[in-house]
Parts: C-alpha cells; sequence; structure tokens
C-alpha cells in the first residue's frame, strides 16, 4: 500500500525562483502527483491520506547539499545530523579529494588520517566506527546500497584514495604519476562513474594536509594526471569535477587565476562542469571578483564552471571544548587542560579567581602581544542566537572599550558562560571587510553555486553544517549591517540549482512527477541555536553541531522525517547511484 500525503494552504515557493503561491501539494508514493493552488480540485483524493495544515507557513523543496564530508559517518549513523537538521534531504560527499575508497587493508589507516588532518574528523572515531567492507569503489557503494538514512546520499570518488591506491608510497607522497599510473587512475574513475560515483574530487590547496603533516596526494598533480582523470568523464558522459584549488585560503594569491586557466580548459575537453571552493581572503580581498568573471567568461569557449560559495565567513569557534581556544598560548591554560579534568573540574578550576589571575597574568613578548591584539580585533562574542555578522562593537576590542575592561577580561567571562561551554566565533575567510557584502555580490553572480557548508567535518573547530538556514535567517529575513537577498532566489540557490549542477534533476523543485522531498517552514520563527560540543561520536569522540528551530516539518520522498525539529524514526533515503 503507497503512502498518500497532501500539505494544503501552504505558501509555495517552488524552488526555480517563480514567485510563492498559497497553494496545495499532493504527494503519492514519494512522488509529488498534483500541485496548484489552494483548494483547487486535482481530482481523486485518497481519503487515506495524511493531511498537514500550512496556512501561514512557507512550502520549499528539501535542500540539496552539495558539500559535505560524511564519508565515514554514514557507514554507522543512519541520522546524519547535524545536516539532517536543516531542512537537507540530499547531501553529496566525497568532496576536496578525500575519501575512503578504493582502499587496500593496509592503506585503511592511513586513509583515516588523510582524513582526520584535512577534515578534523577524529580519527578514533573513524577507526571504531568504520566496517571496512570494501576494497574498490564499486565495493563501496555496494556495502552503502543496503543502508537507509533521513536523506539521499550521493558520493564521488576522491583523487587521495585513487592516487594511494594506484601508487602507494608515491602517489602519497605527491611524486609525478607516470603514464601507466595515470591510465590507472582514469580506469578507476571510470568504474567509480560507471557504478554511481557522482564525480570526482581533488585538493590542490597546501592549507589540507594529512595527520602526518605531508600534503594531500594530488596537491601538486600536472595537467597531464588532472586532464587523464578528466578524461573518464568525458568518456562516460557524466559527473563532476570537484576541487578545492591552489590558494583558495590565502596561501597563495597568484595560484587561483592559474587554477582557473585550466580549469576551463579541462571542462571544455571533457564537456563536464567543474566546481571549485571560491572564498574571500583578506590577502587579495578583491581577488575572488577576477576569479567569479572568469568563471562567466570561460561559457564563450564551452567550459561549465561553478565557483561554489558559503553564505557566510569561515569561522572558527573558540571554547574550552573545542580544538582552538583564543588561551592556547597562555602558559598556565596550557597546564590546566594538559591534566584532562572532567568538563565540571575544569569549569570549577576556571572560575577560581587565583586560577584566573595565573592565566590572564601571563606577560606576552611583543610580537605575541602585537598577534593577540589583532586577535581581538578579530573575535567576537558569538551570542545566543548566534551572530554571523558582528560589527566590531561585539568584538573583544569593542566590549572592551565599551565596559572600560580588557578584551582578556571579555572573552574569560564570555567561555565560562553556560558552564564553561560559552564560545567566541572567529571569522577568518569571507570576512576581509568586516561584513558579508561580498558574500552577497557573490551570490548575486551567475556562475555562483551554493556550497561549502562542510557537514561532517571540522568536528572540533567549525559548525557550518548549519548554513542552508542561515541562509533563510540572515539573508532573506534578518540582515542589517547591509542590504538582504530575494528569498526565491535562495530557495532556487540552494535546491534547483544545486541539484541540477550533479545531475539530479529529479530534485530541487515542487513540480508534478518530481520526488516529494519538501520542507514546511514557520518562516517567521526560523531560528538557529548556538553550537554546542557533544561526545556522540565512536570512541567517544566529540564534535560540534547546531540545531535550529522553525522547520515544522521535513519530508524526504513523501516520508516525514523531521516533525517539529524531532526525529520521527523514518529512513527513506538512499544511495544515489548517479546522475537522474
Amino acid at each position: 500500500m503507497g503512502n498518500h500525503l497532501i500539505i494544503t494552504n501552504g505558501t509555495i515557493i517552488d524552488g526555480t525562483g517563480s514567485p510563492a503561491f498559497v497553494g496545495d501539494v499532493h504527494i503519492s508514493d514519494g512522488v509529488i502527483t498534483a500541485i496548484g493552488p489552494a483548494g483547487e480540485p486535482v481530482g481523486a483524493v485518497d481519503p487515506r491520506a495524511t493531511v498537514i495544515d500550512a496556512t501561514g507557513l512557507l512550502v520549499t523543496p528539501g535542500w540539496v547539499d552539495i558539500h559535505t564530508h560524511y564519508d565515514g559517518q554514514v557507514t554507522w549513523d543512519d541520522l546524519l545530523a547535524p545536516t539532517a537538521w536543516h531542512g537537507v534531504t540530499t547531501l553529496v560527499m566525497g568532496n576536496c579529494g578525500v575519501g575512503f575508497a578504493p582502499v587496500v587493508p593496509e592503506r585503511r589507516d592511513w586513509l583515516i588520517g588523510l582524513m582526520e588532518g584535512v577534515e578534523d574528523i577524529p580519527g578514533t572515531a573513524l577507526s571504531e566506527g568504520i566496517d571496512w567492507d570494501w576494497e574498490t569503489f564499486p565495493e563501496y557503494l555496494d556495502a552503502l546500497e543496503p543502508r537507509r538514512w533521513t536523506m539521499d546520499v550521493g558520493t564521488q570518488i576522491a583523487h587521495g584514495a585513487v592516487r594511494a591506491y594506484v601508487m602507494g608510497d608515491r602517489g602519497a607522497k605527491n611524486e609525478p604519476a607516470t603514464a601507466e599510473d595515470i591510465d590507472r587512475m582514469r580506469i578507476i574513475v571510470r568504474d567509480a562513474l560507471g557504478a554511481g560515483a557522482l564525480g570526482f574530487s581533488t585538493s590542490r590547496t597546501i592549507a589540507h594536509l594529512a595527520i602526518d603533516g605531508e600534503p594531500v596526494p594530488g596537491t601538486f598533480a600536472a595537467e597531464d594526471e588532472l586532464f587523464g582523470i578528466g578524461s573518464a568523464l568525458k568518456e562516460l558522459g557524466t559527473g563532476v569535477f570537484e576541487l578545492a584549488p591552489a590558494g583558495v585560503a590565502g596561501e597563495d594569491v597568484l595560484a587561483p587565476a592559474k587554477e582557473v586557466d585550466w580549469m576551463r580548459r579541462l571542462s571544455a575537453e571533457m564537456g563536464r562542469p567543474v566546481t571549485f571552493a571560491l572564498i574571500q581572503v583578506d590577502s587579495a580581498p578583491e581577488l575572488w571578483r577576477e576569479l567569479m568573471d572568469a568563471s562567466l567568461a570561460a561559457t564563450e569557449e564551452g567550459a561549465d564552471i561553478w565557483p561554489q560559495v558559503a553564505g557566510r565567513a569561515t569561522g572558527l569557534l573558540s571554547g574550552h571544548h573545542t580544538t582552538y581556544s583564543l588561551f592556547d598560548a597562555f602558559p598556565a591554560y596550557q597546564e590546566l587542560k594538559a591534566q584532562n579534568l572532567s568538563e565540571q573540574a575544569l569549569y570549577e578550576r576556571l572560575c577560581d579567581p587565583q586560577i584566573r589571575e595565573s592565566i590572564l597574568g601571563w606577560q606576552p613578548d611583543d610580537f605575541t602581544a602585537g598577534s593577540l591584539q589583532q586577535a581581538f580585533d578579530r573575535t567576537f562574542l558569538l551570542g545566543d542566537p548566534p551572530d554571523y555578522e558582528p560589527g566590531p562593537e561585539r568584538s573583544l576590542t569593542g566590549i572592551a572599550l565599551a565596559n572600560n575592561t580588557t578584551p582578556l577580561n571579555v572573552a574569560y567571562d564570555a567561555m565560562l558562560t553556560d558552564g564553561g561551554r560559552g564560545l567566541l566565533y572567529v571569522p577568518i575567510l569571507n570576512y576581509a571587510d568586516g561584513n558579508l557584502d561580498p558574500v552577497r555580490e557573490m551570490f548575486l553572480h551567475p556562475r555562483a553555486a551554493s556550497g561549502l557548508a562542510d557537514g561532517g567535518a571540522h568536528c572540533g573547530v567549525i559548525c557550518d553544517a548549519s548554513m542552508p538556514t542561515f541562509m533563510l535567517t540572515h539573508w532573506t529575513r534578518d540582515r542589517t549591517r547591509g542590504d538582504r537577498l530575494p528569498l526565491e532566489m535562495i530557495i532556487k540557490k540552494q535546491t534547483q540549482d544545486t541539484a541540477a549542477l550533479y545531475g539530479l534533476t529529479d530534485r530541487g523543485t515542487l513540480k508534478v512527477g518530481m520526488l516529494g522531498d519538501v520542507n514546511i517552514i514557520d518562516y517567521e520563527n526560523l531560528q538557529l541555536g548556538s553550537p554546542y560540543v557533544t561526545a556522540d561520536l565512536p570512541a567517544g569522540g566529540t564534535r560540534l553541531v547546531q540545531g535550529a528551530q522553525g522547520y515544522v516539518a521535513t519530508i524526504k520522498s513523501g516520508e516525514i522525517t523531521f516533525d517539529r525539529g524531532q526525529d520521527t524514526g523514518a529512513r527513506p533515503g538512499q544511495l544515489l547511484r548517479g546522475a537522474r
């Protein structure tokens, strides 16, 4: 017996960019069967259908998040939080050249170290959580096939794993690939695409290092290797080529333009899309414009290049239980943390006036003092609800001046809140001008793809999986430090557009025949919660997570997976094998 769901009288924004209208959506057996103005006859209605009254609520497609790193977590976790808490009904993983297939048994721990180093996912959690039921990439997909999640899962084959599998230590150490190596990599990527990989990913930034300090395999790959692997996408006429380019984190301001040059030639040669991470960097705050315009100009040459942009700054979170703390350089703080105290014991010690004085009384050298002062100017109180576009008045320096105290006192007090779980916010990318105006311009560019939420990654220092929710709350409703963005455009950016980039044309819009992937949202009350640290990974691993209020229902293939933020236990999500 099929399932039937009717959503009535909702304010429908269908993902195409068209204006909102009040109407009804009918879903049967996981597919949208009718949609139209509220109350309009649509044929026979199954009396057993579940009816949801969406009066006064937004009805949108489910979000399609194309930049996550759940490659290990999908093997043990069917929830996939925190991404699942933010209306996402489809995710793509295997980004940035790191993944877990193909792999020979003796390389498993090395791949874990690669993922741990690049994406800050605890290696102990990966070691305990992953059951290695595969060697080849098709076998990895076969291992995922029987699993079910709250959302559909698609993946890409990662350059780091492929290079190490083919070349062994030579590949791991970034030695040049021979013609034979390249041909073997091409065949492996071709077979992965044939089995259902959505694309191929690589990383070329020296900011991405394995846990042993080595750059990700493929960081220095020559064009013959990149184009040789890309020929597999051309041969099958499918797949996306995704990368973190050289210079993406500002480590080299000359490299990005050179990267776009070969990307445009590769895309034109393959006849396939290339998408790359694009972030504003302090060292060249206007470079992003050049790269976006070059991507647009490349379309005249037959290329299909999509700079992938984030909706907010990449921001470190500083706390007593995060990977990074503002007080890491303070000797007395180092001594205290080295005792590995329980959360409660650490809080009690930090509240001790003598301990406080021992930490804050440190006298750094002139260079360190100058560095700290710069940090005070760029470190902000996060707040609850969190403020991701804070003005200078919310910096440690600004608050200290307003309250006749020191930035260190402000930071110490803030991190002691909530039983010692308080967090500070340190935007390091996309914030060169002290606001998000460049981000707004990026999203208005015709080649911008919405991404970089990094769900599942950077467990101890960054928590951006909430990006899809932030796109609505901040950019379409709450922003006060500049112009906002149209609601219909933002919804299209993270539904139809992201789905289309990866060839997932059976979702992303509310149209008859499309998958019944839907969010029902109390838009006026949609609100991000504060991020927090929890120890719920295998082996007691910790991670930052962040929830939201205002999702009345998230529906995947016609099944309600979250009802007013509560997990219903439904697991309709499946492995995606290839474009559709």
